[in-house]
């Protein structure tokens, strides 16, 4: 009898071995005047990750990054988001890249930034930039597509997704944002890092986000570009005018292991979810967990 009140109690209950786990960093802030798309966060994720010699890890969730406010003021790229702790190799997964517009703040347009996933090319034929940098196997990121000047119009890249590069930008419509990726059942579906939608210029079609979670671009006549969607690290759409491009989302970190193990305790209240086997701690802040 004593022997099952403590294992009811958790005594004998072992502590997880292995875990799986999501880090999915901030994405990128889109661009103004005909600007591309943010960048979505990198998406890093694996399973069966060993914790032996392992008590606690750090958790960091990178933030958002902010859209071009207007032709005067720079964007900002997305934050990193991480795991690190004492005999575990830290996983970092990228800021998206921050995209650019037409400026006046410049004595030239800057380029599109890289990152997990890269940020579109604006209006002036800029391309688009490098995805997955730094380098990482498999890879967290992909491009962003080109920009567009031609005598058809103006069309500002999509940034780039996890699943899959921006489109590029054509006399005709922003590019879109490239597509998400889907986590792991173990680690609760979902779909996450998806590239922001390059701005145009009037009447011309802005780009979509990617996955419908990275922001919508707009064109020239229709204000503000959309943000990337909330803890899912997409990037931010391109405006075709002088409004604001759209912010890139924060990021999230999930760590899952069987049931049957014991739960941990942890700091920086994350969500915690037991189903289908698995229990999940969902980080959209900063924090610890200890097994």
């Amino acid at each position: 009898m004593t022997g099952i009140m403590l294992a009811l109690l958790g005594g004998f209950i072992s502590k997880a071995t292995s875990m799986n786990y999501l880090v999915v960093a901030g994405g990128g802030g889109g661009g103004s005047s005909v600007g591309g798309g943010g960048g979505a966060g990198g998406f890093r994720t694996a399973s069966g990750v060993s914790l032996t010699g392992v008590s606690s890890l750090s958790i960091t969730v990178g933030a958002g990054g902010n859209g071009m406010p207007n032709t005067l003021s720079p964007s900002t790229k997305g934050g990193d988001s991480s795991i690190s702790g004492t005999g575990f190799t830290t996983i970092t997964s990228a800021g998206g890249g921050n995209a650019y517009g037409q400026s006046y703040l410049y004595p030239s347009v800057p380029a599109a930034v890289a990152g997990g996933s890269g940020a579109g090319g604006n209006r002036n034929n800029n391309p688009g930039a490098a995805g997955n940098t730094p380098n990482t196997s498999p890879s967290q990121g992909n491009n962003g597509g080109d920009g567009s000047d031609s005598s058809d119009g103006y069309g500002g890249g999509g940034g780039g997704g996890a699943g899959g590069s921006g489109a590029n930008g054509t006399g005709t419509s922003g590019g879109n944002g490239g597509a998400g990726s889907t986590a792991s059942s173990a680690l609760g579906g979902g779909t996450y890092a998806g590239g922001g939608g390059g701005g145009a210029d009037a009447p011309r079609t802005a780009g979509t986000g990617g996955s419908s979670i990275g922001g919508n671009g707009t064109n020239s006549v229709s204000g503000n570009a959309t943000s990337g969607a909330t803890n899912t690290g997409s990037g931010g759409g391109g405006t075709g005018g002088y409004t604001a491009g759209g912010n890139g989302a924060s990021g999230v970190v999930i760590v899952a292991y069987p049931v049957t193990f014991r739960p941990a305790t942890t700091t920086g209240s994350p969500t915690v979810t037991v189903s289908g086997g698995y229990r999940r701690y969902t980080f959209t802040g900063n924090g610890s967990i200890t097994f």
